[in-house]
This record gives structure tokens, C-alpha cells and sequence, in this order.
């Protein structure tokens, strides 16, 4: 798959999963909006209910009294038939003060010319009804009496034509809330209300007048915290009473109508995302894996071309009749051919090696070995070259104590890999320093280089099976990414660690931590 090709379907596919995410944000915001607005519209529906159901009771349980003192009142008689009259006098027992309701009705017949409804009748009979009614407060001691009067006149018993609502509220407008409706009653025709819609949550409630308290109200109820106000009793009432509720668990009520929803929403999502990450890591996992394959072989093709080549020409020199019977020539062509061999062969043990170590099928026999002659050891595997170069090896083995348990001949190629790869990345004349000193129960030895070095990028992955850090010309320096892999899983099975600090064209220091042993 080309670059662009997979960073175009990488975007796309970031694009997509980010959009759901979004989606899902927004279905959910909705929801919580939507749960929120029928919330309030119930609370809203209920709380009217109690206030008009109150009002109603309060007003049927007034006429009622009314009713039966009327039927206990006084009838007098008069010449007509068509009048009513009603007056009722009451002491309001809380106030100084006394209440006279007057209401009448009269009925009269009028005759009209047929000319104005044209419907071809000489005349048309009409009979209207007049209601005329009064109410007025005295203070009680303007007056005489003190308990509640009611005359009647005219001779109808239909006392369902009289008005009382001018009565009802003139007369309960002058009386305190608290002697209208407790707090025991509002409650229970709140929790009716609400629970006819599924809310079944703690709430607090109070009754106010003009923003003023009033003493109907629970104890916990909080006016800063009131969710909702509505008219309580009749609008046209002198006093303007509402009815404030709040619900402490409102929030948590409106949430735990949608955590289902939210919850699965979540666990798809976070299924998606780690689908998609994983899906993700693979393909780059597999691209990376792809690219080092191609480098790998392309490094391993270069360095068993060589040698093949030198080994191909060698073998024409030697039929060469000319050569064949020189014996010094013969031999010298034997030894390049020896050694090409011997390089293509080192290769696949290299290879070889780095396999058997995945698989766990390299035995590592260990010994109590003197780390300091293991050192001078794989020195001397490399001091030619660095002398024949023009460079050298400084030593400073300072650490008092040097035993460890360790394989010979495996770590010992450990340092000859890392003196190899400084004598490989130093353009110039390679200056090496080797030191070791003790810290705790451990020997700590640094291997300093002033080659190319590398960046921190490089060197965060520099012990990575196949990694090389990716130049212009990937065959400048020859290798193919195994040397320091294989050096770091031998430290890792001796307990030891190893790390490299570098920084480019500065040189690199890699340093070795194993642990002593008495």
C-alpha cells in the first residue's frame, strides 16, 4: 500500500470515528435536553392540578356552609315572586373585622315589535334577569353583633342561582394561608400528581405571598434552589400566593431516566475506539514491519553480494593458467576466499542467533567470569582495526570489584558488537574509552564514542530487531539491524541493563549494568 493511500484511509477513518463520537455527544445532549423539558412540563401540569384542585375544594367546601345556613335562615315574604334578595353578615374570627355580602336577582318581562328579529309574530316576549350583588368589610366595632346573619327573601329555593365566588373571595382573602390548607394536605396531592407521571423523587415545596414566606412550607425547602412556581388559589384574589417546589435529586432523577442508554452508548463507543486502535496499531505495526523486511533484505543482499563476487573473482583468477602455477597468488586468493566465506558466515550466524533467541532455544551457560578480562578480551578482537584506521582504545577500569555470573563467549561478543558499531560510525580515526566503576552491588561499564552518533528518536529505538536509522544511503555503514538487538536480550537474560545516550555528530555512550556476585 502506498504512503498516501494509507495516510488518506487513516484520516478518513480518524474522521469517521471522531464524527460518531460527536453524533453520540449530541444524541445524548438532546436526549438529557429533551428529559429536562418533559420533566419540567409534568412538574408544571401537576402542580397546577393541586393548586386548581385545592381552590375547588376550598370553594365548594364555602359554598356548602353557605347552603346549609341558608337553609337555617329566615324567609320573608314579599308581593313578588320574580325577586330574590340575600344578605349575610360575618365575623371573620382572626381580624377585627366583619364581612356583608348582598345579592339579588330580578327577573323582568319585556315585550318587543316582531319588526326587529322580522319573524312575523306581532310581538316577542323577553324575560332578563338582573343580578346585582354587593360585598363590603366593616370593622366590628362600627357594628352591632358579632356572629354570622342571613336573610332571604322571595319564594325560589334554587339557591344554586346565587353567585357566592364574590363572596368566596372577599372572605378567604382575609384569611391567613395556614387556616385555608396545611402542609400534610399539599403534599399528598403532590406525590398523587406526580407519581400519575413516574416521578417518584424527594421534593420540598412552600407556599408564598408577594415573595413573602408564608408558614405552609417543609422544613428543608430552599427558595434559592425553587425549580418551579405556580398561582396558588384563585388568580383574582387580593393575595398573590404561588406554590414553589424544588427537588434536590432532580439531576439524578433526569440522568437515571438515560444512564442505560448512555452506559451502552459508552461501551460501544470505547469497542469502536479500541477496534480501531488496535486495527490502527497493526497496520502501522505491518507497514513497519514491511519497510524493515525490505531494508533487511536489501542489507543482507548487499553484504553477501560482496563477498560472493570477491569469491566469484578469486575462483576465475585461480583457473587463470597463468596463475594456477603461482603458488604464492593460489594462496593468496584461498585466503580471500576463506575469509568471504567466513564473513557470509558470521551473517547467518547473526541471523541464526537472533531467531534461536526468540524462540528461547539459545542455551546461555553461565559462570563466574571477571568482567574486566572479558573486556581486554573483546578489545583485542578489535585493536587492529582500530589501530589500521588510525585510531585507539583508552581504559579506565577503575571498579574494585569486577565478578559476575556470565556467559564467556556470548558477552564477550556483547562488547564486541558495540566496539564494533563505534569503530563503524566514527568517520574519522575512531578514539574509543572504555571505564567501569562500581555503584552498590553492581559494575557499571561505559563504552564512549565520538562518531556520528545519533539522534534521540534513533536512540529510543536503536535496540529494536532490524531497526537502522534511515539515511540517504541505507549501505553507507553495512549491517542489518541485528548487533544491538541481539546485545540487548543477552544483558536482559544476564539481569543486567543496557542504555545509550547520544546526540548527533557528537559521539554516543552506551552503558552496561550487571550485578556483582561475591
Amino acid at each position: 500500500m502506498k504512503k498516501k493511500v494509507f495516510l488518506v484511509l487513516v484520516i478518513l477513518m480518524t474522521l469517521s470515528l471522531i464524527g460518531i463520537i460527536f453524533v453520540q455527544g449530541y444524541y445524548i445532549s438532546n436526549s438529557v435536553a429533551n428529559k429536562q423539558d418533559q420533566f419540567t412540563f409534568n412538574v408544571k401540569k401537576a402542580l397546577s392540578n393541586v393548586s386548581n384542585e385545592i381552590s375547588d375544594e376550598e370553594y365548594m367546601d364555602f359554598v356548602k356552609k353557605i347552603r346549609d345556613l341558608l337553609r337555617q335562615g329566615v324567609a320573608v315574604n314579599v308581593d313578588t315572586t320574580a325577586f330574590i334578595d340575600l344578605y349575610i353578615k360575618q365575623d371573620i374570627s382572626n381580624t377585627d373585622e366583619t364581612l356583608i355580602y348582598k345579592n339579588g336577582i330580578l327577573e323582568e318581562n319585556y315585550k318587543l315589535s316582531s319588526a326587529i328579529f322580522d319573524i312575523g309574530l306581532d310581538s316577542v316576549s323577553i324575560k332578563k334577569i338582573i343580578s346585582k350583588n354587593e360585598t363590603k368589610v366593616y370593622k366590628s366595632s362600627s357594628l352591632d353583633g358579632t356572629e354570622t346573619t342571613i336573610f332571604r327573601s322571595g319564594e325560589t329555593n334554587r339557591t344554586e342561582d346565587i353567585d357566592f365566588e364574590p363572596l368566596y373571595l372577599k372572605y378567604s382573602s382575609r384569611r391567613p394561608i395556614h387556616k385555608r390548607i396545611t402542609v400534610e394536605k399539599i403534599d399528598r396531592l403532590i406525590k398523587l400528581q406526580l407519581l400519575q407521571d413516574d416521578i417518584d423523587i424527594e421534593y420540598e415545596f412552600a407556599v408564598y405571598n408577594n415573595d413573602l414566606a408564608t408558614k405552609v412550607k417543609t422544613e428543608n425547602f430552599d427558595y434559592e434552589n425553587a425549580f418551579m412556581s405556580v398561582p396558588f388559589f384563585d388568580n383574582k384574589s387580593e393575595n398573590n400566593y404561588r406554590l414553589l417546589v424544588e427537588f434536590p435529586d432532580k439531576k439524578e432523577f433526569i440522568w437515571s431516566s438515560i444512564i442505560g442508554m448512555i452506559a451502552l452508548s459508552i461501551i460501544f463507543t470505547t469497542i469502536i475506539i479500541v477496534a480501531y486502535s488496535s486495527a490502527l496499531f497493526q497496520l502501522m505495526k505491518q507497514r513497519q514491519i514491511s519497510e524493515i523486511k525490505t531494508d533487511f533484505i536489501n542489507n543482507m543482499t548487499h553484504e553477501f553480494k560482496t563477498p560472493i563476487a570477491t569469491i566469484n573473482l578469486a575462483l576465475d583468477s585461480i583457473k587463470n593458467p597463468k596463475i594456477i602455477d603461482d603458488k604464492e597468488k593460489v594462496k593468496r586468493y584461498l585466503h580471500m576466499i576463506r575469509e568471504e566465506n567466513k564473513r557470509m558466515h558470521a551473517q547467518v550466524e547473526n541471523v541464526l542467533r537472533i531467531s534461536k533467541l526468540e524462540k528461547n532455544e539459545l542455551n546461555i551457560s553461565k559462570d563466574r567470569e571477571r568482567l574486566h578480562d572479558l573486556i581486554e578480551d573483546a578489545i583485542s578482537h578489535v585493536e587492529l582495526i582500530v589501530e589500521d584506521r588510525g585510531g585507539h582504545i583508552e581504559t579506565s577500569l577503575k571498579a574494585s570489584k569486577s565478578t559476575v555470573l556470565a556467559n564467556e563467549t556470548h558477552f564477550t561478543n556483547v562488547l564486541v558488537n558495540i566496539l564494533d558499531n563505534a569503530i563503524k560510525y566514527s568517520p574519522e580515526a575512531p578514539i574509543i574509552k572504555v571505564d567501569t566503576l562500581n555503584v552498590g552491588n553492581n559494575i557499571i561499564v561505559n563504552i564512549k564514542d565520538h562518531g556520528s552518533g545519533m539522534s534521540k528518536a534513533v536512540a529510543k529505538r536503536v535496540f529494536e530487531k532490524f531497526y537502522r536509522e534511515h539515511t540517504g544511503n541505507v549501505h553507507n555503514v553495512k549491517g542489518h539491524g541485528l548487533g544491538l538487538a541481539y546485545v540487548k536480550r543477552i544483558v536482559d537474560d544476564h539481569h543486567g541493563h543496557i542504555s545509550v545516550e547520544s546526540e548527533k555528530d557528537k559521539g554516543s555512550t552506551f552503558t552496561i549494568k550487571l550485578p556483582l556476585i561475591s
